[in-house]
């Protein structure tokens, strides 16, 4: 399935959700914040976010430092 991963169209192969794409992606879910079809999540929202053709996810990751 396509979806629009930070802006840009990504072809999904395995993911069904938040968890899974960032599986699929190989990211360190400790340091991210995902919004979902324009909707802020936490991290417990996760799961219950199921992906579908065409929806819109931003990953963000979050670096420490000063």
């Amino acid at each position: 399935m396509k979806i629009i991963l930070n802006g840009e169209a990504q072809e999904v192969v395995r993911a069904r959700d938040i968890p899974g794409l960032l599986e699929e992606l190989g990211l360190p879910a400790a340091s991210l914040l995902i919004e979902h079809n324009g909707l802020a999540l936490h991290r417990d929202e996760w799961p219950q976010r199921t992906l579908a053709e065409g929806d819109r996810v931003e990953i963000i990751r979050i670096v420490a430092g000063g």
